[in-house]
């Protein structure tokens, strides 16, 4: 029982990573509080998680919806342990192309809701101390073409989380980033219309021959939340399948 009487919050937790987290929370003895805009799969996986699992619905880019959700925390839970921001937005878009209304978008729930996330959680974790987890992405240490919008808001997120991890650590709140690569996720897709994606080519470039799955991201969410962590702030923790440790060159090398 790894997060045995944490109280933890997770955004964008219907579906995807921020489910696997969930599932994973409670199967390590935390009381969860899901948090997404997609209420009905929401609320759908928090009865099927049981008593330890409540949904509450939450656009993380609106600052009146993360003030009633620390209502809910305070009079729900009394105070918030773990706080994971891992709600996001993928926007395929050429620079040239993209509109301002959609760069801001992606910037609004991506970037805003992690700052808004951090913000509400300090008071919810003080005097006791927590940990913050912030999903970032490999394009948060790397860009990619069409992902403009995208990458600024998950390198602003790798930044951010630098900046808090400096000003909380001597209240015992630890701050860390997590940078996934190709996870088999509905977002891609999503991003694209609905039209769904072949991955299995997608794996084949890095270095493991696969794409990720969403419990392998929530393992290392769940080290971040846990105590197994406890002398790690600031610092970006990568689960890309070996993606980030090359260089373009090198692919005129592979077979």
């Amino acid at each position: 029982m790894r997060l045995d009487g944490k109280i933890a919050l997770i955004t964008g937790a219907a579906r995807g990573q921020g489910a696997a987290a969930a599932r994973r929370f409670v199967a390590e003895g935390a009381q969860v509080l899901l948090t997404d805009v997609l209420d009905e799969d929401g609320a759908k996986l928090a009865a099927e998680l049981g008593e330890s699992a409540a949904y509450t619905s939450l656009d993380v880019a609106e600052e009146d919806a993360w003030a009633a959700a620390a209502d809910l925390v305070k009079e729900r839970y009394g105070r918030l342990d773990v706080l994971v921001n891992n709600a996001g937005l993928l926007h395929f878009s050429a620079l040239a192309d993209t509109s301002l209304a959609e760069y801001e978008r992606v910037i609004r729930i991506n970037q805003f809701g992690t700052f808004l996330g951090m913000r509400t959680a300090i008071p919810l974790m003080r005097p006791g101390g927590g940990s913050i987890v912030n999903v970032s992405s490999v394009e948060g240490l790397g860009g990619m073409p069409l992902l403009v919008a995208y990458s600024a808001s998950k390198f602003a997120i790798r930044g951010m989380t630098k900046v808090a991890a400096m000003e909380l650590g001597r209240e015992g709140i630890r701050v860390n980033s997590v940078h996934p690569g190709a996870v088999d996720t509905p977002m891609v897709s999503n991003a694209l219309g609905g039209v769904p994606i072949e991955m299995a080519p997608i794996g084949k470039k890095v270095a493991l021959g696969r794409v990720g799955n969403p419990d392998e991201i929530a393992n290392m969410v769940l080290f971040l939340a846990s105590d197994e962590s406890s002398y790690c702030t600031g610092g970006e923790f990568v689960v890309d399948g070996g993606a980030t440790s090359t260089h373009a060159l090198a692919t005129i090398l592979r077979t």
